[in-house]
């Protein structure tokens, strides 16, 4: 790449699920929020070996170094106040629907800005698309970072691409959805 903040295409990019010939070099993968490293290098295998969630590792083509991940398990929403009400008057009697939940994202911190997001939010769609003509699948749920004392506020990643509060919380995280079916 010329220009280090070229935009990085999928073309760019190979996926791979992790497996055990990546433990060697995990290590390697730079990003500031040290929590989503020691996920990667210490439970992703792991979790996926015990059938929790499985993490898709994305490669640069060209230099074949490791520049984001996007860890995706089985999630499921309850239904409750607004978001009850409004399923309840569409027929939808259920106490919650199935959801596949992005439950880990992180771009390495070289490679922030150039549209991997993105591509991975997209990845994350056509999974769950593809997953929902197999199985009962209705949304995308994750768990946002609002922080508001950095520029770093996954919340308004999320809400580029459809993604909706769920429950606002005081601390921690931020509950968010997309529904598959709303457009």
């Amino acid at each position: 790449m010329a220009n280090n903040k070229e935009r990085i295409k999928l073309t760019d990019i190979e996926i791979q699920q992790i497996n055990e010939s990546h433990k060697s070099f995990l290590h390697e993968f730079k990003s500031y929020e040290k929590e989503l490293v020691d996920f990667l290098i210490e439970d992703a295998l792991d979790n996926q070996k015990k059938q929790m969630s499985i993490t898709y590792l994305w490669f640069l083509k060209s230099t074949k170094e490791l520049v984001a991940y996007v860890t995706v398990l089985a999630d499921a929403i309850s239904l409750q106040g607004e978001l009850k009400e409004h399923f309840r008057q569409q027929g939808v009697l259920y106490k919650s629907l199935p959801a596949l939940k992005i439950g880990r994202l992180c771009v390495s911190d070289e490679y922030l800005g150039r549209g991997i997001g993105t591509l991975m939010i997209e990845f994350t769609l056509v999974l769950a698309q593809r997953i929902s003509k197999e199985i009962g699948l209705r949304f995308i749920t994750t768990d946002a970072k609002r922080n508001p004392d950095t520029r770093k506020d996954s919340v308004h990643f999320y809400k580029k691409f459809g993604f909706e509060i769920l429950r606002q919380r005081e601390k921690g995280t931020i509950p968010m959805y997309k529904d598959l079916i709303k457009e």
